[in-house]
């Protein structure tokens, strides 16, 4: 559910105070921003699907009927992303565990020697380059859930799909992750390494 500073934010901009929706956007311009640029992996197109998101919100506020708000941006958000996917032809193909898509953030370590960050760089890259392979509602789960750290709840939300399909994209997601990142073992750090070479 909305809070009350945010109802009253929405119904002053559906009344066509700005700065009300500037305050809107301020609040979420950076997971809005976050979420588009994990899908389509370009800064520049993040921007603008950012943009294009608060726009559209901003003509659509009275189609917004209650419930959490952010679920409701980042589902505007969801859909740009998809249709920026499509016209530009990226068609991922149809065809890792929670803890390795979180240690992505973590890679760059101060007490990291050179050849260290190089290896962190280059798994940093293949972790991106494997998300980018994911069909794009199984990477949307991933990104919300796992990266965005939403609940169930609030991803079934944003995707406009039940509990349950939210649950089965994001188990297919990791699936696929872990498969790609287990092929190349030697990126991993070593404690994943000893994990891979347990269930070998």
């Amino acid at each position: 559910m909305s809070t009350p500073v945010e109802q009253t934010l929405i119904e002053q901009s559906r009344a066509g105070d700005l700065d009300s929706f500037n305050a809107i956007v301020e609040t979420y311009q950076g997971q809005v921003y976050a979420v588009a640029l994990r899908m389509v992996r370009d800064a520049a197109m993040a921007e603008d699907l950012a943009q294009e998101t608060f726009i559209s919100a901003y003509r659509n506020l009275n189609q917004y009927r209650g419930g959490s708000f952010k679920s409701w941006l980042l589902r505007i958000a969801r859909n740009a992303t998809l249709d920026a996917l499509r016209k530009s032809q990226r068609r991922p193909a149809e065809s890792l565990d929670e803890n390795i898509v979180a240690f992505e953030a973590e890679l760059v370590s101060q007490e990291a020697t050179p050849a260290e960050a190089a290896l962190n760089t280059e798994l940093g890259d293949h972790i991106k380059d494997v998300m980018a392979g994911l069909h794009p509602d199984q990477r949307m789960a991933l990104v919300l859930i796992d990266i965005e750290g939403f609940s169930y709840e609030e991803a079934a939300g944003t995707m406009a799909v039940s509990i349950g399909t939210v649950k089965s994209r994001l188990s297919r997601a990791r699936g696929r992750m872990r498969e790609a990142l287990l092929a190349d073992p030697e990126l991993l750090p070593s404690r994943f390494r000893q994990v891979s070479e347990g269930e070998e």
